[in-house]
């Protein structure tokens, strides 16, 4: 890079304390969070990670040095918003994972379930669909909120897996019955305004630099 092209030290210095109070708002959002899926906290550790790319760069560029961290961005992930800046509506959209891993405790769920029914209202055929897996399914998910069921996984004898939550901005709230025959077929990744990420995999690659960490300090 030529010297014309090199940032100034004064636009170094300036990257740096932008990103002393990125990490400010950082802390501040996660202190103040007001659940696991809190949006300030996601906007805060998206506007630290953009500003700790910008100092990374500008140091670089200016002193052909580097930080000692790295912080991923939402852009590893989604493409560059194109959406509407004041969106009039939006799609929340969620995916969850989950195993059967104990049948026996989740048929005994269900069977709970449709004991409770009253006859008017379909006791016999809750209780032939809670006969199955497939049946017992239907029946805790008919009858429990999806984040009941998170909460409570264990006790329905499942096992949560990945699970991912997008929200996705529009013009205008779609016709009534418009995309129901396929719901998530035409989410434009680009107008996703945010997305919150479940999975062991971030477990397990903190776990391997851990331990690759500790391999370097043994030798």
């Amino acid at each position: 890079m030529s010297d014309a092209a090199q940032p100034t030290a004064a636009e170094v210095r300036a990257a740096a304390e932008a990103v002393k109070a990125a990490l400010d708002r950082h802390l501040a959002a996660v202190e103040n969070r007001t659940g696991e899926d809190d949006p300030a906290v996601y906007e805060a550790f998206n506007t630290l990670a953009v500003a700790a790319e910008a100092y990374d760069e500008r140091l670089y560029d200016r002193y052909d040095e580097v930080t000692p961290f790295e912080i991923p961005g939402a852009d590893e992930t989604l493409p560059a918003y194109a959406g509407p800046e004041e969106p009039n509506a939006l799609s929340v959209l969620i995916r969850r994972d989950y195993a059967v891993v104990e049948p026996e405790r989740l048929l005994a769920q269900a069977r709970r379930v449709s004991d409770a029914e009253p006859e008017d209202v379909g006791r016999s055929g809750a209780q032939t669909a809670a006969a199955s897996v497939h049946g017992a399914l239907g029946v805790l998910f008919g009858e429990y909120e999806p984040d009941e069921i998170s909460s409570r996984q264990k006790e329905f004898g499942l096992e949560e897996g990945d699970s991912t939550l997008w929200v996705s901005a529009a013009e205008d709230l779609p016709e009534p019955g418009e995309w129901l025959s396929a719901p998530f077929e035409q989410v434009d990744p680009q107008r996703v305004v945010c997305r919150f990420d479940v999975s062991s995999v971030f477990d397990e690659d903190e776990l391997g630099e851990e331990l690759d960490d500790l391999d370097e300090v043994g030798h």
